[in-house]
């Protein structure tokens, strides 16, 4: 006998704004993931410099960090759907040039930053859009499954997009960039099938006050606000992610396809505890569990810096991703749950600022870090920041310390 599917579940999987909306949201994300190895690979192969492996992150945090709050305010003014889909056309034909650069053996070291840059304009507004959506296409009473299903999507494209990437750059180091460009084309066209129907507020001009307005709602909320810096200075300090190319490289003795299942294995260990959180929902003690996770994410990242085994460096990778998969729920629960929908964008702008922040900064800061005292001291001392960071936190915000239930904040 064959199992019958759980009927919210079907009604789920029937849902179409759905379906087109974590169709396209995991081909963009699988396009991006497949830029970080390429890119990665190719800036080490032109430079072998830790510096210009650093320098991806900053070229594409500096404008997107400029930008997000207008992002945020456009999120919540103007149509979301069609502001990811610009954004999602505008990074295609931006991988396109890369490819074609590549391919004819012209593209410089400076043409990459410059399209590094794009990406990171193109996601600063799509992301606070593209997020902003899902509890307009999601079923009702569904939202909670919805995330779940939403996140999963997201961390297959993580995994696989890392893979990918390598396998393509093995065959030629343009492939993955014309990969990228149809994946993003293709998403641009799942967004644009997404039949919504939202009231829209009236369009007035930008004051300091609405634009800064998800900033006051964070400030207001101090739970929120330390796990999302909490998570900021985590990934800021104990982000290795940076040197992988130089760890694949000079000290595991790689290819491009270790470096690719190196990328991969955070998102292996985040889907394995998605699933487990799925069974096993966290029913208490929810802000102590959030900190313990972000110890284990250090003494993980203490782990990799160390090991000279590529098989230990996955294992340590993979416990990094489900550790850091905890704060990724409670950061849901508190924040994106717990907004009103006039002013998700802007409060899914400055969440994003404080993530991306957290990846890009945390690129530059161990690029940085290795080209001053080499790639292992770098990421060690990373993974002693992160836990040293994590015991000052639970005593600067002990409202978050002190959250018991996950399920009583998204009601």
């Amino acid at each position: 006998m064959h199992p019958v599917p759980s009927p919210r579940f079907t009604s789920l999987a029937a849902h179409r704004p759905f379906l087109y909306y974590v169709s396209a949201r995991g081909f963009s994300e699988f396009s991006y993931q497949v830029g970080t190895v390429a890119v990665g690979w190719q800036v080490y192969a032109l430079t072998h410099s830790a510096f210009d492996l650093g320098m991806v992150g900053l070229v594409q945090f500096v404008p997107s960090a400029l930008l997000v709050f207008a992002a945020g305010h456009v999120a919540d003014r103007y149509d979301r759907q069609r502001v990811a889909q610009i954004c999602q056309f505008v990074q295609a034909l931006t991988a396109a040039f890369l490819a074609w650069g590549t391919f004819a053996g012209w593209l410089s070291l400076a043409q990459i930053f410059i399209a590094m840059a794009i990406f990171g304009m193109a996601t600063a507004f799509e992301s606070p859009a593209a997020a902003a959506m899902l509890p307009g296409v999601a079923p009702e009473g569904m939202m909670q499954k919805s995330t779940s299903v939403a996140t999963a999507a997201w961390q297959i494209a993580t995994i696989g997009g890392p893979a990918l990437g390598g396998l393509a750059y093995a065959a030629a180091p343009g492939v993955p960039y014309a990969v990228m460009a149809g994946f993003w084309l293709l998403s641009g066209a799942l967004n644009g099938s997404i039949k919504v129907n939202r009231t829209l507020a009236a369009a007035e001009p930008p004051t300091l006050a609405s634009l800064f307005a998800g900033v006051g709602f964070i400030r207001r909320n101090p739970a929120i606000l330390g796990t999302i810096s909490l998570d900021l200075f985590a990934v800021l300090l104990g982000g290795a992610t940076a040197l992988l190319p130089i760890y694949a490289r000079d000290i595991l003795h790689t290819e491009p396809w270790g470096l690719g299942v190196l990328r991969s294995a955070p998102a292996v260990g985040a889907l394995l505890m998605s699933a487990v959180l799925a069974r096993h929902a966290i029913s208490r003690r929810a802000g102590i569990r959030m900190f313990q996770a972000v110890i284990v994410f250090g003494l993980a990242t203490i782990v990799f810096a160390l090991s000279r085994s590529i098989a230990l460096s996955i294992l340590a990778l993979g416990i990094m991703g489900a550790a850091d998969t905890v704060s990724v729920v409670i950061r849901i629960a508190l924040v994106q749950l717990s907004t009103p929908d006039a002013m998700r964008g802007r409060v899914g702008s400055v969440n994003y600022l404080f993530v991306n922040a957290s990846n890009q900064l945390g690129e530059f800061e161990s690029g940085m870090t290795a080209a001053l005292f080499g790639a292992m001291p770098a990421a060690l001392l990373g993974g002693l920041a992160t836990i040293a960071v994590t015991l000052l936190w639970m005593k600067l915000f002990p409202t978050l310390r002190d959250v018991e239930r996950l399920d009583e904040a998204m009601e």
